[in-house]
């Protein structure tokens, strides 16, 4: 880590850079871990289970220590808040979830949280001046593992202010009714009710309280580590879409039809896969991305030629004219006959690219530079509570290296220097958004 100085940024007035702890980033990484630890370096920390509330009690322990004020909402999003100077101005939130994915890693989520403890830790420890409260805040299920769906806790929060196609996903009684995908029998409602986090729909998070949003969150890809890094100042989360490709055929058995006369839905699919990478790639986005990532067989016997089978089809790209051709390319597999086979292709759902607040990105990226931390500008593929927060309050995001560009899985690593790295440039892009 660098150690920060006062100096003079661009001829302007001195400028008072804060750096944040790397052995209280240490000892976060180190404690945190160890909540829903699965033996082999990652994490099961499913939202709402024993191992989740045991990092949200230790959020609260350490936030009631600096003098910070607890708030829990009606679906479990706790809010740790230091006061501001001035009792009437709103607070700036500093958010991220604690929940994983199944044998996820230590970082994703939880770095933002940290981050958020680490800038409140930071101001109490050196008595930093600020106007508006800060606060830190934990949302619950971002990841959807075990309730789906994803971000269902910001969606229900930021209901009011989502585009129409995206607020009929989040409907508070359809997210209550919310089965687990362990057991399909108990919901996300009854988590919530036996999670002893259930607390009053007054303290959600809303544009009368809150003036500003921040969230710190580990890359998820190479592309900060491969260019040498350390921070990406997030400018967007991509737009994509995601549709269902369904092939229709015959089921024979495996042992006495003729191959010329079969309908084998399996193969049909496999040709069609093939057709969609090469005529995608004929486009020339080098930026494009696109995806299979969930697949239906029927019978799924051994001795069975497949009559059904039916695939996940994800494309991301910032540009909405770029996904128009992709789409296109999709659509037109249900004009083609593929080996005997029928296709239809069904959309799932979509989301349109989702900008950042260009005041608050040119804070971080000033802070980045200030810090003498190399950065540079860069889209998110993945998505975050942040997009739906942004279609409420002012929001942006702030990437830290992944080594190896991993994550979702229990390699994914980011060091104890980036982390807080990624800390100190949201700390002081927090404090000149606190001049506004």
């Amino acid at each position: 880590m660098k150690v920060l100085r006062r100096f003079v940024y661009k001829g302007k007035d001195d400028v008072q850079m804060y750096e944040c702890s790397l052995d209280r980033m240490k000892d976060k990484i180190s404690t945190f871990s160890k909540f829903g630890d699965a033996g082999h370096g990652g994490i099961t920390r499913y939202s709402l289970s024993p191992e989740a509330i045991m990092a949200r009690n230790e959020f609260i322990k350490r936030m009631k220590a600096i003098g910070a004020e607890i708030e829990i909402d009606d679906v479990a999003n706790i809010y740790a808040t230091l006061p501001g100077t001035d009792p009437d101005a709103k607070r700036i939130v500093m958010a991220s979830h604690c929940d994983s994915v199944k044998n996820g890693g230590n970082y994703d989520g939880i770095l933002g949280v940290m981050s958020a403890m680490e800038v409140l830790e930071t101001v109490h420890e050196k008595n930093i001046p600020h106007k508006h409260p800060l606060t830190a805040m934990i949302w619950t299920n971002e990841e959807g593992s075990l309730y789906p769906p994803a971000m269902m806790c910001s969606g229900i929060v930021c209901y009011d202010y989502l585009p129409e196609d995206i607020r009929c996903k989040f409907k508070y009684e359809d997210m209550m009714n919310s089965k687990s995908i362990l057991d399909n029998t108990s919901t996300f409602g009854e988590a919530l009710d036996k999670s002893g986090f259930k607390g009053d729909k007054k303290y959600r998070l809303s544009p009368d309280r809150y003036m500003y949003m921040f969230e710190t969150h580990i890359e998820q890809g190479p592309i900060l580590e491969d260019a040498g890094n350390d921070i990406g100042v997030v400018d967007c989360v991509l737009g994509m879409f995601n549709y269902r490709l369904k092939f229709y055929g015959q089921t024979t058995h495996a042992g006495t039809f003729p191959m010329p006369k079969r309908r084998d839905a399996f193969f049909a699919a496999s040709q069609a896969l093939c057709y969609l990478h090469e005529e995608i790639d004929k486009l020339g986005y080098s930026d494009l991305v696109y995806t299979t990532g969930e697949v239906v067989c029927h019978p799924c016997v051994h001795t069975c030629v497949p009559d059904f089978f039916d695939f996940s089809f994800d494309s991301r790209h910032e540009d909405p004219k770029v996904l128009e051709k992709v789409l296109a390319i999709v659509k037109s597999c249900e004009e083609k006959t593929w080996a005997g086979c029928t296709c239809k292709v069904e959309k799932a759902w979509n989301r349109d690219t989702v900008y950042w607040d260009k005041k608050l990105v040119s804070y971080v990226k000033t802070s980045a530079e200030e810090c003498g931390i190399k950065h540079q500008y860069i889209h998110s593929g993945a998505g975050h509570d942040a997009q739906f927060a942004a279609y409420m309050l002012p929001t942006t995001m702030i990437f830290v290296q992944s080594k190896d560009g991993l994550s979702h899985c229990e390699p994914e690593y980011s060091s104890p220097e980036h982390c807080t790295e990624g800390a100190t440039v949201m700390l002081n892009a927090v404090l000149k958004a606190d001049n506004d």
